[in-house]
């Protein structure tokens, strides 16, 4: 089973972390939602709380085939300030691991330099931060190991994305067909 980590702090989206995991398991990857919070308790943008899978400090992401980076404010400025997410992210792009962020979530790519000479995509008003890029409108973008997306409106294709590159189309296309998605 592929594996995959996303990053939880106070302020994240909730509609692009919750439907990204929902999706995600659907088609068969097991995801570990990760408070960076030192609490597993996180609250939403929209005050919405959810509990973590699990905290940062017990993680090894060794296993991981794909870590993701939601958006939303101010949990995206959290996740840029956190070092140990910033190596995470780092060593997954090194070894050609899947690397996603949507809405805001792609700026903490920018920060790292990991979108220098690479198509992505951001929610609008965050272009100037994502250094280096070549960014589209589109509302998915999957430039080798980076997978980056627009914004809420965009999560469902942008986690189906994440389904394909880690499975393969026909179970994306799957997952799609069970949520009557297109």
């Amino acid at each position: 089973m592929k594996k995959a980590y996303l990053f939880l702090a106070d302020g994240f989206e909730e509609s692009e972390a919750l439907v990204t995991v929902d999706l995600l398991r659907r088609g068969g990857i097991g995801v570990t939602t990760v408070s960076v919070n030192g609490r597993r308790e996180v609250t939403g943008r929209s005050s919405i709380s959810v509990k973590a899978d699990a905290l940062f400090e017990d993680c090894c992401f060794d296993d991981a085939d794909a870590v993701i980076v939601p958006g939303g404010q101010p949990g995206t400025s959290h996740l840029k300030e956190h070092q140990g997410v910033a190596d995470v992210i780092g060593n997954a792009a090194a070894a050609g691991k899947l690397v996603c962020a949507i809405c805001a979530g792609p700026t903490v790519l920018g920060g790292l330099g990991l979108l220098k000479g690479r198509r992505a995509a951001c929610y609008p008003g965050c272009e100037k931060q994502l250094t280096g890029a070549d960014v589209t409108r589109d509302q998915v973008v999957c430039d080798g190991n980076v997978i980056t997306s627009r914004g809420v409106g965009t999560v469902i294709p942008f986690a189906l994305k994440i389904v394909e590159e880690l499975t393969d189309r026909e179970n994306s296309d799957k997952v799609a067909q069970g949520i009557v998605y297109g």
